[in-house]
């Protein structure tokens, strides 16, 4: 197992092909089924997206993929157990999401998460931002790294949980409602993280907008 999740580690990049519920509720079956084959086509539809999560939240690539070894072997030794009442990706991302803070426990570290635009209307912070995309302007490029460093430092001040919420939510592109059954809340509360931690990230960036 270990030299399975080594290998989609160091090919973490490549973005893997969308599979329809059918093909993913397949290969699901199929891989508690013991199917190696199965198993590993399923952790190629989500290895990018939790090394990624884990890339975000610890900011050390060796770190990163010890915690993506960890969540795919906790994953692959319990898929069995796995029941389709929820969405495979909301057991896979709770799974990520406890193994991720279990090491920031343990480590007492704080590192940073990115964002992605809001969605369902939500009034979003960073749309006020300056674009990072520098394209040939030296100049551009040195001021967008100066923002990423900022808003990297900013984020990397908010509590663990506040730090996972925002990158499921910016990042994953998950619902609130879903992000509630990933870590076991309610939506509101949910909700509640995200406004808490944007306003410290306005009053942290308010001079970038």
């Amino acid at each position: 197992m270990d030299g399975i999740c080594l290998e989609f580690a160091s090919k973490a990049s490549a973005q893997p092909s969308p599979a329809s519920e059918a093909d993913e509720l397949s290969l699901i079956r199929r891989a508690q089924e013991g199917d190696r084959a199965a198993f590993d086509a399923l952790i190629r539809l989500y290895d990018q997206n939790v090394l990624r999560l884990a890339m975000q939240v610890v900011g050390s690539p060796e770190q990163a993929r010890d915690l993506y070894q960890e969540a795919f072997l906790k994953v692959y030794r319990s898929i069995r157990h796995f029941r389709a009442e929820a969405k495979f990706s909301t057991w896979l991302y709770r799974v990520v999401m406890n193994v991720c803070l279990d090491h920031l426990r343990r480590q007492n570290t704080r590192k940073e998460v990115t964002m992605m635009p809001p969605e369902d209307g939500e009034p979003e912070f960073f749309q006020s931002v300056p674009d990072d995309r520098p394209a040939l302007d030296p100049e551009r490029a040195a001021t967008s790294k100066e923002i990423g460093r900022r808003i990297q430092e900013a984020l990397a001040r908010l509590n663990p949980r506040e730090r996972m919420v925002f990158e499921l939510k910016h990042y994953q592109g998950l619902k609130l409602r879903a992000i509630g059954e990933i870590c076991k809340t309610s939506e509101q509360t949910v909700k509640n993280s995200l406004f808490r931690a944007t306003q410290k990230l306005r009053m942290e960036l308010g001079d970038l907008a």
